[in-house]
């Protein structure tokens, strides 16, 4: 059963708090992530590494590939926590961006940055898959 209420200040404040801890976190990762990847980016470049006839592990190219795409899913992510953090400032916060009710209370607590109600979420992962 879903709860479908309006969020009162103190739920905001909570979901706040929630979402800028979770930017934060995604702060510290980025930054991680972003040296690793520019280690990664020098040594491809700096011609002195001979990574591609080396069985024991992958090549800086593999490796820089990897890298790459979790740095792009920490940016995606960090970018879906400032448009809910947007949501809160602007009074739109909790309420489906699709077709503007509520979304249920344990949907924001699993996932603060929800910006669509659990019946939109579904469908629309339903189209991407057919």
């Amino acid at each position: 059963m879903r709860t479908q209420t309006k969020l009162n200040a103190a739920d905001l404040r909570h979901f706040e708090k929630l979402l800028r801890h979770q930017r934060h976190d995604l702060d510290i990762a980025l930054g991680r992530i972003g040296t690793t990847l520019d280690d990664v980016i020098e040594a491809r470049n700096s011609g002195t590494a001979d990574d591609e006839h080396d069985p024991e592990g992958p090549t800086l190219t593999m490796e820089w590939s990897r890298i790459s795409g979790v740095h792009s899913d920490l940016e995606a992510t960090s970018t879906t926590i400032d448009q809910a953090l947007a949501r809160i400032a602007d009074g739109s916060y909790g309420l489906c961006t699709r077709r503007g009710e509520p979304i249920g209370r344990e949907r924001l607590e699993a996932r603060p940055a929800a910006a669509l109600c659990i019946d939109c979420a579904r469908e629309l992962e339903a189209q991407r898959r057919a």
